[in-house]
Parts: C-alpha cells; structure tokens; sequence
C-alpha cells in the first residue's frame, strides 16, 4: 500500500493522503481583493486529488501585501470575496482548503514578476515598507521603516483579525507564514533583526513577535483547529537563522498549540548559497520532526511519485508540498497514483477519463 497515498491527521482534520498543494502568489487581487483568476485557479487545483491546498499568502493589512495585486483578508469586502471563491470551489470539491496569513514587511511594495519584480516606490504606486529593524533587502531600493512596539502590537491584532475571518470565510486551517524573507522570518533571522529591545538580540527575544502572532491567532480560532507555520529552515547565509534555530523555534511553536510546520527555507538574503537538487530541503523538515515530534510538510524540487512516497515512508516527513510542480501538472496527485498503484478522488464528471490500464485509479 502507498504511503503517500494514506490519510493523516493535520491538527483537528484528517486529510486524505499526504500530498499538499504549497502556497503560489498568484499577484492577480485588486485592493486585495480575489479575482475570477482565483476562482479559475483554486477550481482547478481542487479537482487535483490532493489532501490539501493551501492558498497563495493573503496579506493581514494592505500595507503587508508583496505587491498591490496580492490578496487581502483584512476587511467585510476581502473577506466577503475570498468567501465567495472557496463556496464556489467547495460546491464541486470537498479537498480542504487553507490559507497562509503573511505580511511581507521589508519585501513589499514591488511589481508583478512578469513586469521585473522591482520595487515601487509611492509614486509608482507602491508604499513604504516596515521591518523590524531600518535594514533593506538588499536589491530594494526604498529603505524600510522600524516597526515601533505600538506598531507590533497593531500587527499581533491584525493576524488575530484575520484568522477570525479565515475561519468565518470556511477555510479548514491557517498556516503563518514565517518563512522567505517575509516579516516573522525577518523577526526570527539574526540578519535582518538588528533591534536593541525585547524583540531583538536573543533567540529568545526574536522569536517573541511570531510567537505572540501564533498565541493571538490560536486564540482567535476554534479548539482543535489547525493552525501551523511556513519557516525557512535555514537562511543559507553565515551567520543567519540556521537549523538549530529552527527547531528551538519549533519546539517553541509546539508548546503554544502549533500543530504543524511546513519547512523550507532561504529567501531572506540575496547572498544566501542554495544547494539546489531534488530533496533539497527534505533534510532540513527531517530535522525538525526527529527533534521535536511536530507534523511536518517538506518541500524541495520533490517532482517524481518515488520521490514522495520514499519521504513518507522513511517517515522524514509527514507530508510533501508540492508547487511550481503542480502548477505544470495539475493533476500530479492523479498521476503520482496511478504509478503507486494507489487511488484519488476524481469529480463525477471527469471519472470516465480513467486509463483502462488503471481499473481502480478513481476511487
């Protein structure tokens, strides 16, 4: 029997095989606002026969957004139309949908990546970017501004408000996004965290902002309802956030209610040195469920069924995330299955699709 095809639990829900659709930022929102690209988009991958797909990262505040074309939860008109594409999405599939809450501090205020990517300035519509400390990335032009403490606490809130609205839209589980560069990250990595005050220095104090977002966010939402991180496991820069710190953090996030961490890693620092190949990443998600025990999604270049289903059953992860790979094949699940010998959901009206040589591929 497949491993990669067995169910698991992920916090309070049980997901019906291992795969998980990873977050994609679409840059197709106006004001923050879904689009009918969305529909289109998340209609599709749900047709996929994953165990879970997990929305691109929606921004808790407008100021929080990658570029002015990312989604929003942060108001009745975003809410109510990311509502509106997962009832649509949800009336032809039952595949639970989550999302990933983030605010891109540092990395904001740029263009779409098929226009260059660049920076905005205000004038071009973008906006001035906040981090925790006045240190830019490094290929951005417009400085960031430090977030005061009044400021952290209105952030705390914002992620708070958010989830609140996740759960009300009927998305089946959070996942905060620490990872990549994006605001927690910038918190957590001894890099982009330059602050002299009890958000800075120490582990200890640098992990306090996610951890304080993790405790208002679980507070915000039903018991028993998933809630999990997005870290990078790793800078890949000297002197930056490392594995050790990753699992201290890890354990730290368990014992406040996190039930999962989805593990990959870099985008912090462009003088970060990847390792690229397949599994790249697969060590780094390894390390942190031998060390503490948590649920774990890994991700790295995992293409190949043998791939995943050699992850699953060595049992260096509990899940695989897979994304650009889906985007080009988005019916990898269905594929993946039918090479494992294994079976998928499929809709009614694609059942008679079915290769003959595959008699009990669509379950």
């Amino acid at each position: 029997m497949s491993q990669l095809f067995s169910p698991h639990q992920l916090g309070g829900l049980t997901l019906a095989n291992r795969i998980v659709i990873a977050p994609m930022c679409q840059y197709s929102a106006q004001d923050g606002v879904a689009s009918d690209w969305h529909t289109i988009h998340l209609g599709h991958l749900a047709l996929s026969g994953a165990g879970l797909l997990i929305i691109e990262a929606t921004a808790v505040e407008p100021d929080g957004r990658i570029s002015p074309y990312d989604l929003g939860l942060w108001s009745d008109e975003t809410e109510a139309a990311l509502g509106k594409v997962l009832a649509s999405t949800q009336r032809w599939s039952d595949m639970p949908i989550a999302i990933q809450l983030a605010h891109a501090g540092r990395k904001a205020s740029v263009d779409q990546p098929w226009k260059g990517g660049g920076q905005l300035a205000p004038a071009e519509g973008g906006w001035q970017v906040h981090a925790p400390s006045p240190v830019g990335f490094e290929s951005y032009p417009n400085p960031p501004r430090a977030l005061t403490k009044d400021d952290i606490a209105r952030l705390v809130d914002a992620f708070a408000d958010s989830a609140r609205r996740a759960v009300r839209a009927g998305f089946a589980a959070i996942e905060l996004h620490g990872a990549h560069g994006y605001l927690m990250h910038q918190f957590l990595s001894p890099v982009s965290n330059k602050r002299d005050d009890e958000y800075g220095g120490s582990l200890e104090n640098r992990m306090r902002f996610p951890l304080a977002v993790l405790d208002a966010v679980r507070a915000a939402v039903p018991a028993g309802y998933p809630v999990g991180f997005r870290i990078s496991g790793t800078d890949w820069v000297e002197g930056g956030w490392d594995l050790e710190q990753s699992i201290a953090f890890s354990h730290a996030a368990k014992a406040r209610g996190a039930d999962f961490m989805h593990v990959s890693g870099g985008g912090l620092s462009a003088k970060q040195k990847i390792p690229l190949g397949p599994n790249y990443q697969v060590p780094l998600a390894r390390a942190v469920k031998e060390a503490t025990g948590i649920t774990t999604i890994a991700v790295g270049l995992i293409t190949e069924p043998e791939q995943a289903e050699a992850i699953i059953g060595t049992g260096e992860a509990d899940f695989v995330g897979i994304a650009r790979g889906i985007l080009y094949n988005p019916r990898w699940p269905w594929h993946a299955a039918a090479h494992l010998g294994a079976s998928v959901k499929a809709p009614n009206q694609y059942l008679r699709s079915q290769p003959r040589q595959y008699s009990k591929l669509f379950a």
